[in-house]
Parts: C-alpha cells; sequence; structure tokens
C-alpha cells in the first residue's frame, strides 16, 4: 500500500514576485488568494520556480512565515527546503517545520554532484531533522544530479519520505516510479499532468498553473470523475503556452507571461534575465490561443 502523499490533484510551484529586487507581498497575497480562489488543492512556496538560490535566508524566513500566515490553512503548504549543502538543508528543514507547513519539497543536491551514497544520506540526514513529511525532486535538467530507481528504493523505505516530484522525459521511469510501492509520484513536468494521473500518480507540482490554475483544476476534477477524454483535450488545449513557457530558463518565461496577464512584475534576479523576442512572442501567442 502506498504512503499517503501530502496532495492529491494541483500544486502550483508559485512564482516569488519582486519589485525594486525586493519581494512583493502585496502581489504574493493576490497570487496566493488567486491560486485558492481557482481550486488547487497545494502551493509549493520557496522552490526553482520561486528562484530561492537567489533569495538569502533572511528572505526565505520571511517568505515561509508571511506565506504561511496569508494561507492560514486554506490549502495544503509545501515549503521548498533543498540545496546542495546538507548542513543548509537541514537548517531548513527545521525552520519549515518550525513556521509551519504539510510537508517539504527537496531537489537533488546540484552542482557538488554527490555519490550514490552521500545523495541517499543527504535525504536521510534532512528527513531526520523534523516530523514533516519529504518530497524528493529530481530534476536532472537543472542539477546534474539524475536520481536512480535504486536510491529511490532505499530513500522510500524512510517513513517520512512520501512523493517524488518526477521532472525527467523518461516514459518508462515514470511507469516504474508509479509502481513502487512506498512513494506517491507527482508529475513535475506540466506536459505529463494527464500521464501521471492515468499512471496511478498523485497529481502535479505545475509552473503553468500560476497562469491557469483553473485549466489545471478542472483537470484534475475531470479525470476524477472519470472524464479521462475531457480532461486529455485540455491537457492537450494547454500544452502550446506550457512549452512556450520552458522556451527560456524558468521562471523568467514565466514571470514574463505573468505580467502580460496583470498579475505581478516579470522581475527576475540575475543571473535570470527578461526573456528574447522571439520568445516573448511565442509566449504572447499562445496566451491568446488558449483564451480563443
Amino acid at each position: 500500500m502506498k504512503k499517503r502523499g501530502i496532495f492529491k490533484g494541483v500544486g502550483t510551484a508559485l512564482a516569488t514576485p519582486f519589485l525594486g529586487n525586493e519581494i512583493d507581498y502585496p502581489a504574493l497575497f493576490r497570487l496566493i488568494d488567486r491560486q485558492i480562489e481557482a481550486g488547487v488543492q497545494a502551493l509549493i512556496i520557496g522552490g526553482t520556480t520561486g528562484e530561492i538560490a537567489t533569495l538569502d535566508d533572511e528572505e526565505r524566513e520571511r517568505l515561509y512565515a508571511e506565506s504561511a500566515a496569508h494561507i492560514d490553512g486554506r490549502c495544503r503548504l509545501i515549503f521548498g527546503a533543498g540545496t546542495n549543502d546538507t548542513r543548509k538543508a537541514k537548517a531548513h528543514a527545521r525552520l519549515a517545520a518550525r513556521i509551519g507547513c504539510d510537508g517539504i519539497l527537496v531537489v537533488t543536491p546540484y552542482y557538488n554532484k554527490g555519490t550514490k551514497d552521500g545523495i541517499v544520506n543527504h535525504y536521510l540526514q534532512i528527513a531526520d531533522q523534523s516530523a514533516l513529511p519529504i518530497l524528493l525532486y529530481n530534476v536532472p535538467g537543472r542539477t546534474g544530479v539524475h536520481l536512480s530507481l535504486e536510491q529511490i528504493s532505499i530513500l522510500s523505505q524512510c517513513e517520512r519520505i512520501v512523493g517524488i516530484k518526477e521532472a525527467s522525459d523518461s516514459a518508462e521511469r515514470l511507469v516504474a516510479l508509479a509502481a513502487m510501492e512506498d512513494l506517491t509520484l507527482y508529475a513535475g513536468n506540466d506536459s505529463q499532468f494527464f500521464t501521471v494521473l492515468s499512471l496511478g500518480g498523485a497529481g502535479v507540482i505545475s509552473v503553468a498553473s500560476n497562469l491557469i490554475p483553473k485549466h489545471f483544476a478542472l483537470l484534475y476534477s475531470l479525470f476524477a470523475e472519470g472524464k479521462h477524454g475531457d480532461a486529455l483535450e485540455i491537457q492537450k488545449k494547454c500544452l502550446p503556452l506550457i512549452d512556450a513557457l520552458f522556451l527560456e530558463t524558468n521562471p523568467a518565461p514565466l514571470k514574463y507571461a505573468m505580467e502580460k496577464m496583470g498579475l505581478c512584475s516579470s522581475e527576475v534576479r540575475l543571473p535570470l534575465s527578461i526573456p528574447t523576442e522571439g520568445t516573448r512572442k511565442a509566449i504572447e501567442e499562445a496566451i491568446m490561443r488558449l483564451r480563443a
């Protein structure tokens, strides 16, 4: 029997809005409210899409605290706690537990490219820091590290490690992960939301739902009602926008799209920058097609 995941359905990896190189909290609160009103089941604060790598410790703590207070139990709350320094990741896990959330998302330790046993121990030491459930996050295109199925199988035996956000492009790997008895599978690629649901996965941790949370919430509800054909049509309809959002490094294209939709500033922190003209045009066209 699979462990219970942290949520079922749509989890939005929320962008962190900036204004004048500071976190724009009024805009953040508007984004949170819009997501909850659209019916998403979870919000992931301080992940890759939230540009957590460019936030200092003080900014991270305030972002966690302000988000938790504003959400106030209205949906499931997950904090991004991963980094490539095990000591810091453990501290982030303790902070997340102290502020209060429903779980943490922990990306594979990047750049260092830890050894097989080192990465396993990295996760196990983080799990030892609090009673919070943990989602593994495998995104080799960003980290240069690919969690092996053997490593995942070992980690799944840890009581606190309950699921994985999988953002690779292997259909065979998705099938293998879905078959693991002790782990709940979440799509880490928006384009694979329907696929993961079809394999028995719990849902998605999404970038595109920053823009179109109602589309993703409807896709999930239709699938849950057994209306799989209708759910697939929504997935197909969203693909051009999903593709456009990943023409350049996330979340620069996303934030440009959010500004076009009047949600927040397109400002990102270096080394990210405003998308190229071609990407901007592709995003604008995709938004227009989706609204048609």
